[in-house]
């Protein structure tokens, strides 16, 4: 039983016909307060979604002023980890959120963040192998944010490390996993290669132009990405309906990064 939910919800997040996935994470209110973008979330959530997002990703307390029963359908993904930017060590997440409880608010799925590499790395992974456990027993997709960071990471986009990072996800017994992108195709199929579940890439800080943003995207799934989980490349886009269709064209659609720069004009 726990099994058909999880293929029942993991599909409400998903393109159907390409099986690829356009997330938009809007936690970040969480970690860095209040910035733009995810002021009047609900009105972000609309756009997206418009804009053909599969599912948007926040925290719980947000559900009650965003998620909405108007517009467009878009999956939600309950995210059970927290940190603030003020805190001694922002690398250092804890659970705010349980599994039954993501559940009772609609979530089609919930995620958790994991820093490798962190001094808290073994009691994330601790709470990692813990959530996933209780996904399979309630049949509910996690997505667990994988990525390589602490005093000792000098290159959080090192594929090695990276690979590592995506690894450990699953091997722990997450269902899809978000990471960084290495920076070319070739290494960030290694990373792909080396994960048995699929791998969604991280927007990171804002980029400096369209076309990089998209070029970055473009790459990732030509080395075998399931999709994107980007935030403030979107919903701080001046137009963020038009990016997150051009975005959608690219994952579900396989159109060029110069088709899809057409999209935005």
């Amino acid at each position: 039983m726990a099994e058909i939910g999880k293929r029942i919800r993991i599909e409400r997040i998903m393109h159907r016909d390409s099986r690829n996935m356009v997330i938009i994470p809007m936690d970040h209110g969480l970690s860095d307060g209040p910035i733009r973008g995810v002021i009047d979330i609900a009105d972000s959530i609309n756009k997206v979604a418009e804009g053909g997002a599969n599912a948007i990703l926040m925290q719980k307390g947000m559900v009650y002023h965003g998620h909405r029963g108007y517009g467009h359908d878009v999956g939600l993904i309950v995210h059970m980890s927290a940190s603030t930017s003020l805190g001694p060590d922002p690398n250092d997440k804890v659970l705010v959120c349980k599994v039954e409880e993501a559940m009772k608010m609609g979530a089609d799925a919930v995620s958790i963040h994991v820093n490798i590499g962190s001094e808290t790395e073994a009691e994330q992974l601790k709470k990692l192998g813990s959530v996933a456990e209780q996904c399979d027993v309630w049949g509910i997709p996690l997505l667990s944010m994988m990525y390589p960071r602490g005093k000792n990471i000098t290159d959080p986009h090192d594929p090695q490390m990276v690979a590592h990072a995506a690894r450990v996800g699953a091997e722990l017994g997450s269902d899809v996993i978000k990471t960084v992108y290495t920076g070319d195709v070739d290494s960030f199929r290694e990373v792909v290669d080396g994960c048995p579940v699929p791998v969604v890439i991280a927007g990171g800080p804002k980029t400096e132009t369209d076309q990089e943003f998209l070029e970055m995207i473009s790459g990732a799934m030509e080395a075998g990405a399931r999709g994107v989980a980007i935030g403030r490349n979107v919903f701080q886009h001046p137009d963020p309906i038009k990016m997150t269709r051009a975005i959608t064209q690219i994952v579900h659609h396989k159109i060029s990064v110069e088709e899809a720069l057409q999209t935005l004009k």
